[in-house]
């Protein structure tokens, strides 16, 4: 058996009949970019890759650019099953998604054992996202088993997935249908090693998920690169807005106006982008979109202290009905990164904030043309 390609997919699925390992993805794997494999295994059912658990420069730089969302959607491998180290039919399975950096930060973690990674198609997204998508799932898991002929592969029955996977795999399910038994690993990849040494057993530590200001924080560069697009637009609209009162002495005053105009706006970004997700736990509230809101009005509240009686009444309002909204929204964001969210808290609190946040908006605008009528 090898991995070949799907027609039209380009992943890897194993097939008992194929006997041209030249042209598997195993195979091939580390001549076509894929330096981390460095080698295979042989198994009752042919050559399985087998990975470093050294991560190169260029892991990291994937890892890096991957953060910012700069190739986020094709940082992947190919399913399938892996070798860390000289596994042998008694060695344990370990499941993966085939997110690169959920895959880079287990193998990473595995020096010296040897095991198997059973990688399965998530389409590219990590463990706990795509469990609750429903790509880290039963059928797609069962259906690996079966690609990769796993059963001849191991002579026992048993496979370890991530605990945060656990909400889209039916173990039962597994067990009935695959025939392995399923255990959950700890949260974090840095504890599997202890783990096993324990005889698979947990400590309670183990089992806490933990969301630290860096966990956090270390997220906040893909929220902000989903904000670039909408600031150009604003910055457009303001050169726009600038030139038609006239504020236009010369280009150089223009992007000054542009500039400083933009300066309340990109405050609310950065309030909801990186403030709330790093003081998250410490802002009043359950809801994201309230603990946004709330950080948006002291910035609001902040700004219009700082340039004082330079502004009319109407854009005072303005700032106040509009820049609690833009952080509320981009924190509300944030909600598919936490462990504090589920996605029915999820739905209901859009249910409520998206509307408050347009009416909010709307009426800031209404205030700032009612200023510049009435000042």
């Amino acid at each position: 058996m090898g991995f070949k390609a799907e027609p039209g997919t380009g992943e890897c699925s194993c097939s008992a009949a194929n006997k041209n390992r030249e042209t598997c993805c195993g195979k091939q794997g580390s001549l076509n970019g894929r330096p981390w494999i460095i080698g295979e295994t042989e198994t009752a059912v042919g050559e399985i890759p087998r990975v470093s658990t050294q991560l190169s420069l260029c892991d990291k730089l994937g890892a890096w650019k991957a953060r910012w969302g700069i190739g986020r959607m094709d940082y992947k491998v190919p399913p399938g099953l892996y070798a860390i180290g000289n596994p042998d039919a008694s060695s344990l399975v370990l499941v993966s998604s085939n997110y690169k950096m959920s895959f880079d930060r287990l193998r990473c973690e595995l020096e010296g054992l040897n095991l198997w990674i059973l990688v399965i198609d998530t389409k590219g997204i990590n463990v706990w996202c795509a469990a609750g998508k429903g790509t880290f799932g039963t059928e797609e898991l069962v259906n690996r088993i079966e690609q990769v002929s796993l059963t001849d592969v191991v002579v026992h029955r048993t496979l370890i997935l991530p605990q945060l996977g656990a909400p889209g795999v039916s173990a039962h399910q597994v067990l009935k249908l695959a025939g392995f038994k399923v255990m959950y690993a700890p949260v974090r990849a840095a504890d599997i090693p202890a783990y096993i040494k324990a005889g698979l057993k947990a400590t309670r530590e183990m089992r806490r998920v933990r969301f630290d200001m860096l966990d956090r924080l270390v997220l906040t560069p893909m929220e902000l690169v989903g904000t670039i697009k909408p600031a150009l637009i604003l910055i457009v609209v303001l050169i726009m807005i600038n030139f038609l009162l006239g504020k236009t002495d010369s280009i150089l005053s223009l992007l000054q106006n542009t500039a400083a105009d933009f300066v309340p706006f990109f405050g609310a970004v950065l309030t909801g982008v990186v403030v709330v997700p790093l003081l998250l736990p410490y802002i009043p509230g359950r809801a994201f979109a309230c603990k946004g809101w709330l950080m948006g009005l002291l910035w609001a509240a902040l700004y219009i202290g700082l340039i004082g009686s330079s502004v009319s009444w109407g854009v005072s309002l303005f700032y106040l009905l509009i820049l609690p909204p833009i952080s509320s929204f981009l924190a509300m964001n944030f909600t598919g990164c936490s462990t504090y969210t589920s996605l029915s808290g999820v739905v209901k609190e859009m249910k409520y904030a998206v509307p408050a946040q347009i009416i909010s908006a709307v009426a800031g605008m209404v205030f700032l043309v009612g200023g510049l009528f009435f000042a």
